[in-house]
């Protein structure tokens, strides 16, 4: 509700009008009582013009000789009077698009809390006075009769819980996840009871595709809670990702399934079931899980996640040149063992039944130690060939970033093979990278790495 969009307090002051004056006050003064005088059609057709070009030439005149007396005073004079001008049409476009807007599916009663709750997040942050106009639209939202099991409700009780994790209560925001997360899982298995229904305006089929699909997201964010270092639970951390990661593949494996046995194409399945989770949503999960993994160093449970995740993103952008460097380290930190066991969980996950690249696969039981860092150095490789096909505006910070961890980790690969010489030439290359793209962290490590690789 990403923001990153709130009122100045004083627009109200700057768009309030004032009253225009009564009759009398226009008129403090009087001026004697003249004889009426009709003056001629023809007299009138020549003295007024004449009186309006006189006045409009006196103006003009006036202007440029002020002009010319102050030209500096005049020309800023002028760019205040119009930035002021821009700052009031502005304003009023922020308060019509981002304040009035942004509510505009929630009743007035409701919206007009959540207006005070964003004031009390972004402007003056008061965390105690958001949090309590929060409370209070959901109360209002209930006793006006709004589903509580709508985007806009089930989205303002994950606000709430961002609000818990903004300012460092990391415990309470998985708390009131949680019970969010309950709720709606325990209304996904009425609705699931309570086939070609109609519940509250939605089919009970699509409404159950929904909020499944939003029980998975508050999950992988619970997952994202739970592995802080603030709260540490990587126990609930990893149930909550692997429920997530296989609530969506079995709901994908069972959409397809209703396509093959009925005949139907996907636009129709969408049309009767509702949309289910992109690729690129269902890649996230597996990509969150992986991380979880990863930081547990069981990095032979992170390849074939990983390798997933890259099969199904839908395109070639900087976010998949982080996956194949992801992916590169994960193979170059397993065993040969550990590589046989991943290949024995993807398979009890049903994750090889997804669709993979034609690249070889990350994990096979008869492996070796050399041949698993030869498996890193060619997604390593790809990473930075990718990388080179993206072009502005599709390259970003991610790409360059991307590139010297890349040209780093191909330095590793090569000192773990033997390759000094290449290893040194990575090093380097990875540096000169590093600094090009102002990621100091980066220029660090490889000089580090080059360091000890010349001292060793």
């Amino acid at each position: 509700m990403s923001t990153r969009q709130a009122l100045r307090p004083s627009l109200g002051q700057l768009l309030r009008q004032s009253h225009p004056p009564s009759p009398s006050s226009r008129c403090l003064h009087t001026l004697p009582k003249r004889p009426l005088r009709r003056p001629s059609t023809q007299s009138l057709h020549h003295q007024l013009p004449r009186h309006r070009n006189a006045s409009t030439s006196n103006f003009t005149h006036n202007l440029r000789t002020l002009f010319r007396q102050n030209p500096v005073s005049i020309s800023l004079a002028a760019l205040a009077l119009l930035s002021g001008v821009g700052a009031l049409i502005y304003a009023n476009i922020l308060y019509q698009t981002y304040i009035v807007g942004a509510f505009h599916k929630y009743p007035e009663p409701v919206a007009k809390k959540l207006r005070k709750a964003l004031y009390y997040t972004n402007t003056d942050p008061q965390p105690a006075e958001a949090l309590k106009f929060y409370k209070q639209a959901l109360e209002v939202a209930a006793e006006v009769g709004m589903d509580p099991f709508s985007d806009e409700v089930i989205g303002v009780r994950i606000q709430v819980g961002k609000l818990m994790e903004d300012v460092g209560q990391f415990g309470k925001a998985a708390q009131v996840l949680e019970i969010s997360r309950g709720d709606c899982l325990e209304h996904v298995r009425r609705l699931e009871a309570r086939k070609a229904e109609v519940v509250a305006g939605e089919g009970s089929v699509a409404r159950r595709t929904r909020i499944l699909a939003k029980c998975v997201a508050m999950s992988v964010k619970l997952g994202e809670l739970y592995g802080s270092p603030e709260v540490y639970d990587r126990e609930m951390a990893e149930e909550r990702l692997v429920w997530a990661v296989e609530t969506v593949l079995r709901e994908l494996q069972r959409r397809e399934g209703v396509k093959a046995s009925e005949g139907i194409t996907e636009e129709q399945l969408v049309e009767r079931e509702g949309k289910w989770m992109s690729g690129s949503e269902t890649g996230a999960a597996l990509e969150s899980l992986a991380h979880n993994y990863e930081a547990r160093s069981q990095h032979y449970l992170a390849s074939p996640l990983f390798l997933q995740a890259l099969s199904l993103y839908p395109a070639k952008d900087c976010h998949t040149v982080v996956l194949m460097n992801n992916l590169a380290s994960s193979l170059a930190q397993q065993s040969p063992r550990a590589a046989a066991a991943a290949q024995a969980y993807a398979t009890s996950r049903n994750l090889s039944n997804q669709p993979t690249p034609s690249a070889p696969a990350p994990a096979q039981p008869a492996m070796t130690r050399e041949s698993l860092i030869q498996n890193a150095q060619t997604w390593a490789q790809k990473s930075l060939d990718v990388a080179a096909s993206i072009r502005p505006p599709e390259r970003t910070e991610e790409c360059d970033v991307g590139c010297a961890v890349a040209t780093h980790n191909l330095g590793e690969f090569a000192e773990m093979l033997g390759q000094r010489q290449e290893a040194r030439r990575r090093y380097e290359e990875a540096i000169s990278i590093a600094r090009a793209v102002g990621f100091q962290e980066g220029v660090q490590q490889s000089q580090e790495r080059l360091r000890l690789l010349q001292t060793g």
